[in-house]
């Protein structure tokens, strides 16, 4: 279980760079799913079919977006420094000497200019350096437009782990696994590791466009409350999975949520209530595709989000998993 987060977490895939963790997830689901395709902006589109739909099967689209934050190459100077602009969402203090990877496995690290004040820190004031000697040598290894991401490693301190891109790896971990463990399933489900999320849920409102599903959740992870000084947030590590009421780009589908409740009580799997104010998930785009998809999200509480140092607790990543399981067999007649 562990040695699959590594494998995704260590990937390469910033979005809309996404070929390399899309290519390791798809040999680790074709055993699993009748069938699969990557659609027109990269989404790999998985389903799981039932061998006897009855009138009870719904079409069911679960998505866990594969792309991690990054950065693009946007200017390359005389000296071979390179200015570039976020993929994603970051915070510039925590960027100050990390190292970066672009694709073709060229290392750098952000550089900082001098600065009059700390409040004057901004995207402006850093710059990649790759220890070129000036622009022309900088241009054999990177070019305007090429993306990078973090250089992190993924560790593991037993019951808790460490690691970039968790956000939302770790739920394309959760939905491999659901889907190993669904061997034959009462709907007809439509497991997406959708591209671009980082960038406004582009790759989800694609592929529920294509789908039209009938029922929509999304994976993704969520801040945690528990850190010394954090905001107040209910989440917290080790409480077990968050079922979402609410984020900053929807309100979850009431039916769904109370079935997400109803199914982790029976099954006595942990769980605990979300609302959070900042960011949105893939869910947001389901649920307003075509004339409307009732959608919800189960999330992972994550420390340190949109960082090379995220932590997720191993309980709440096994309680995602079996909250998945029993909504992808879920009746929804009642929805």
């Amino acid at each position: 279980m562990k040695e699959l987060l590594r494998k995704l977490t260590e990937a390469f895939g910033p979005s809309g760079a996404e070929r390399e963790i899309r290519d390791i997830i798809s040999s680790e689901v074709a055993k699993f799913c009748d069938d699969f395709r990557v659609d027109s902006l990269g989404n790999l589109i998985c389903v799981k079919r039932p061998s006897k739909p009855t009138s009870k099967t719904k079409k069911v689209m679960i998505s866990a977006h594969m792309d991690e934050i990054g950065f693009a190459a946007m200017h390359i100077d005389d000296k071979g420094f390179i200015r570039f602009s976020n993929v994603g969402g970051h915070r510039p203090h925590t960027l100050v000497g990390q190292k970066v990877v672009f694709e073709n496995g060229t290392i750098g690290y952000f550089g900082l200019e001098k600065l009059d004040s700390p409040n004057d820190l901004n995207f402006s004031k850093m710059y990649i350096d790759i220890g070129a000697k000036n622009k022309e040598e900088a241009l054999k290894k990177v070019k305007v437009g090429d993306i990078c991401g973090y250089v992190s490693y993924f560790y593991d301190n037993g019951d808790r782990v460490i690691s970039k891109s968790l956000d939302d790896r770790a739920c394309c971990a959760i939905l491999i696994e659901a889907m190993k463990k669904v061997k034959n399933p009462k709907n007809e489900l439509y497991c997406v590791f959708s591209t671009q999320e980082e960038l406004g849920l582009r790759g989800a409102r694609v592929a529920a466009y294509g789908i039209d599903p009938e029922i929509g959740l999304s994976l993704d992870v969520t801040g945690a409350g528990d850190t010394p000084n954090g905001p107040p947030m209910n989440m917290e590590l080790g409480k077990g999975a968050a079922i979402k009421a609410k984020d900053s780009g929807a309100v979850a589908h009431p039916g769904i949520k109370d079935l997400l409740i109803s199914l982790a009580e029976k099954k006595e799997i942990p769980y605990q209530m979300e609302v959070l104010d900042g960011g949105s998930t893939d869910a947001a785009a389901i649920q307003l595709t075509r004339m409307g998809v009732p959608s919800g999200t189960i999330s992972v509480p994550t420390r340190n989000l949109h960082t090379p140092s995220e932590m997720i607790d191993m309980s709440d990543y096994e309680a995602a998993i079996e909250l998945t399981v029993e909504f992808m067999n879920a009746d929804f007649s009642k929805i």
